[in-house]
């Protein structure tokens, strides 16, 4: 069991155990009860079905990837470095992860430089490491532990940059996307987040992330035996259950925007815990800095210039408004 044994590994922010940071008020919303049941489309990547890919992401904007050849070991192996990781004390992390892996805490918004973007309206009860995946190769480091924890999530990334473009071809046949819509495909950027959500002494009044859709083509994650991931559907909140040797597959806003809206980019959250922390381990991908984004809903945009409006209404009206910015049509 993850529980809390260093408080000085927590930001100082997270140490009150008495008291919480102002939270968004999402989480008064209705939860789903689906504690005997996984509601998730199953998707078998050794044996896909094109036709259940499809609506998997036109009806629900996530799923769950099974068969996906990533070795439990190596899961195994990754989490657990992470977790030695992020035991250090709050101040040795700030120092140590400066470049090319950045360390950063109370919310997933960051700079193009990877540390965190202040301005939210809401403290999120989480902190993470990061690093763009062509990185970790360019990149030894002194101290052995963090050396052992690159080395094992570049392995960890090439299955997942795999898993990704097996899914990306599928999803390209479906959609019958012509050379223009299809460029987000060409020479993807991998992104590594990994989480940790720290036990939080009152857990329906802190949000370990707040509501929001990524802004990613698609997300490719694994979350620990805790869950406490939500996505929302039918105007209301489901929780993903923790299924051994699988993974989530999300839709993010630019996949939304190529395939003209056919695909969703699904709105989701995470709930933090009072007993247990939390780790979860993300794979985002975006289009190539260069590659224009057609669609007939959207002005065309590149991937730098949406990232550049998120960080700008975040520094604004607190908050990611994403795709409505870029609306041929705003009011439709």
């Amino acid at each position: 069991m993850s529980k809390m044994t260093n408080l000085e590994s927590y930001p100082p922010l997270f140490r009150n155990l008495n008291g919480h940071p102002h939270i968004s008020d999402d989480h008064n919303q209705t939860v789903g009860d689906s504690q005997d049941s996984d509601p998730l489309p199953l998707i078998d990547l050794q044996l896909p079905d094109s036709d259940k890919l499809g609506a998997a992401c036109k009806n629900w904007g996530i799923f769950r990837l099974v068969n996906h050849g990533i070795p439990p070991t190596l899961t195994t192996q990754l989490q657990d470095s992470a977790k030695k990781l992020f035991s250090l004390p709050f101040a040795s992390k700030q120092a140590l992860f400066n470049g090319p892996v950045s360390y950063f805490w109370g919310t997933p918004a960051l700079t193009t430089s990877g540390t965190a973007l202040r301005g939210a309206l809401n403290i999120n009860w989480l902190e993470g490491l990061s690093v763009f995946h062509s990185q970790l190769s360019q990149v030894v480091f002194q101290d052995p532990m963090i050396n052992a924890f690159r080395l094992l999530l570049e392995e960890y990334g090439r299955h997942q940059a795999m898993i990704a473009k097996i899914l990306y071809e599928a999803m390209s046949k479906n959609l019958n996307l012509d050379s223009k819509q299809s460029q987000i495909f060409s020479e993807p950027i991998g992104y590594h987040r990994i989480y940790r959500y720290p036990v939080s002494p009152n857990p329906n009044e802190s949000s370990g992330m707040e509501e929001h859709t990524d802004s990613s083509v698609l997300t490719i994650l694994h979350q620990d035996q805790v869950g406490g991931l939500e996505f929302f559907r039918d105007n209301k909140w489901l929780p993903v259950k923790h299924v051994p040797n699988t993974l989530i597959v999300n839709i993010g806003d630019m996949m939304q925007a190529a395939s003209d809206d056919e695909y969703i980019s699904v709105k989701h959250r995470v709930r933090v815990n009072k007993d247990e922390e939390r780790f979860s381990i993300c794979y985002f991908e975006f289009p190539a800095d260069g590659a224009v984004i057609h669609s007939s809903k959207y002005k065309p945009f590149t991937y730098p210039e949406f990232s550049a409006q998120v960080q700008k209404d975040i520094k604004t009206v607190g908050h990611k408004v994403g795709l409505p910015r870029f609306k041929l049509h705003p009011n439709s």
